[in-house]
C-alpha cells in the first residue's frame, strides 16, 4: 500500500512540475528590432514581383536577401483611399520575430475618391535573423 502511495504522490510531482513548463506559452522578448518602412520606388524589384502577383488579397509573407529581412503585410481592397499602416510592434524573442501592425483608415481630408478602392500594404526592412516571423 506504502508503494501504491509513493507511485501516485511521484506521478503527481511529475505531472505538477512538467505541468508548469507546458503552460507557458510566453516568450521572452529579447529586444525590440530597428526598421524601415520601405516607400514604393525603394523595394527591391523581385518582392515589388511578388506583391504584385497577390493581386487585392490581404498577404503577410517575408522575403530575404543577402543583408536583410522584409515583412510583407497587404490589408487587401479597401474602399476609398487615403489608408496607412501602423507598426505597433517589431521584436526579437527567444524563437520567433513578432510583427503587429494596424490599418488605419482615412482622415476626411486625405480621403479619396469613396468610390474608388486602394490596397494599402506596408513592407518592413529589417535585419536577416533566422528566427520564424510570427504575425500577430
Amino acid at each position: 500500500m506504502k508503494k501504491y502511495i509513493l507511485r501516485i504522490a511521484a506521478l503527481v510531482c511529475v505531472f505538477l512540475l512538467t505541468g508548469c513548463a507546458m503552460v507557458s506559452d510566453e516568450h521572452v522578448k529579447l529586444r525590440d528590432l530597428d526598421f524601415t518602412v520601405l516607400g514604393e520606388e525603394v523595394i527591391p524589384g523581385q518582392l515589388k514581383k511578388l506583391i504584385e502577383e497577390k493581386g487585392g488579397e490581404p498577404f503577410k509573407f517575408t522575403y530575404t536577401d543577402t543583408e536583410n529581412l522584409y515583412i510583407c503585410i497587404g490589408y487587401g481592397e479597401q474602399k476609398g483611399g487615403g489608408y496607412s499602416i501602423a507598426v505597433d510592434a517589431l521584436y526579437l524573442t527567444d524563437s520567433n520575430v513578432c510583427v503587429s501592425t494596424t490599418l488605419l483608415g482615412p482622415s476626411a481630408e486625405r480621403e479619396a475618391d469613396p468610390n474608388s478602392t486602394s490596397f494599402p500594404y506596408i513592407v518592413i526592412k529589417t535585419e536577416k535573423l533566422e528566427q520564424p516571423v510570427m504575425f500577430e
